[in-house]
């Protein structure tokens, strides 16, 4: 049976949920971009985004978080917890 496009978008944002919340067990961690991608993550699914003080955007898998920075020529990760009293509501 073939998936309709809806299952296909929630199966990809269930799944990089649960590799942010894998690769985030501090609340706060930086991974490589290539890591997150082997494991299946596709950063074109996301759930919302939000923008910090100083113009950085954070894609959010509900309630996990990611920023892309370059670090010493390296495509990073920055993940993040949702912090709703500091973030706003969902």
């Amino acid at each position: 049976m073939e998936d309709t496009t809806f299952k296909k978008i929630d199966n990809q944002l269930r799944l990089n949920r649960r590799l942010l919340k894998n690769f985030n067990q501090a609340g706060k961690s930086t991974i490589r971009k290539e890591k997150l991608i082997e494991a299946g993550f596709n950063p074109k699914f996301f759930t919302h985004y939000w923008k910090n003080q100083k113009g950085q955007v954070y894609f959010f898998c509900y309630d996990v978080g990611f920023l892309e920075i370059s670090e010493q020529d390296k495509i990073k990760y920055v993940l993040v917890d949702y912090q709703e009293n500091y973030m706003g509501e969902i």
